[in-house]
């Protein structure tokens, strides 16, 4: 499944700009499995040559040129989105590059979750026209009407059975972990019952009534399957 830009209907294109290699392919890797369209370069005369990209991955050492300045030349040539992601966590370097149009800024190490958290708030603000729908097997799910439908039956959902599947269909065919659902649906701070997920995965299970579809992943978290067959869902 790819993840769409909203705007032109086309995959969301990422352009890597990091000259480790053991930094850069699995990131590569990862955010090619969630359905984006990645292109990987080491220097920032690459990076300027590049075809144009949704957004910008940016690492700040490169061999032949600052990231800042790497930085400030996108952000005259282009509207592409930029996150920096670097191991400088000074807070000077924060200050230039977000100065210099950097959207968001990462220290590594980090982890592909929180990455690709970042890059989905990052497009929704730089992509106005409203943010991606996504479609995994008989499931469509629009984010910006709030509206979920099974085999094109609309479901009435809960705002938070919404939110977990709005986080598993995002990244269809990952095991997202239950740290990472309580995070992102109640708050990065929940000290309640972990219990309370397993509740709400069970009513949105029951709603959707098609078998298979989130599974779950025993001692880590749940994955939505987008290869399941559809059925119709109960709609309770």
């Amino acid at each position: 499944m790819s993840v769409k830009n909203p705007s032109a209907g086309l995959p969301v294109r990422v352009l890597v700009v990091e000259d480790d290699e053991g930094i850069a392919w699995p990131l590569r890797r990862g955010l090619s499995r969630s359905g984006y369209e990645v292109e990987l370069v080491a220097t920032a005369a690459a990076a300027l040559a590049a075809a144009p990209a949704d957004l910008v991955l940016l690492d700040l050492g490169l061999p032949d040129m600052d990231g800042i300045e790497v930085c400030r030349r996108l952000r005259a040539s282009g509207d592409a989105a930029v996150i920096v992601v670097t191991a400088r966590g000074e807070e000077g370097d924060r200050v230039a590059a977000l100065d210099e149009g950097a959207d968001d800024y990462m220290v590594k190490p980090f982890g592909l979750a929180e990455l690709q958290a970042r890059i989905r708030a990052v497009l929704r603000r730089v992509r106005p026209a409203g943010p991606t729908a996504y479609v995994a097997g008989p499931v469509s799910l629009d984010p910006r009407a709030r509206k979920v439908s099974v085999n094109g039956q609309e479901l009435a959902l809960t705002p938070k059975e919404f939110d977990i599947l709005e986080c598993l269909i995002a990244d269809a065919g990952r095991a997202v972990s239950r740290h990472e659902l309580l995070t992102r649906v109640w708050d990065e701070h929940w000290y309640g019952p972990g219990r309370v997920l397993d509740v709400h995965v069970a009513a949105l299970r029951r709603k959707l009534g098609v078998e298979g579809l989130i599974e779950t992943v025993y001692g880590h978290g749940f994955r939505l399957r987008p290869d399941v067959p559809g059925a119709t869902g109960s709609g309770d």
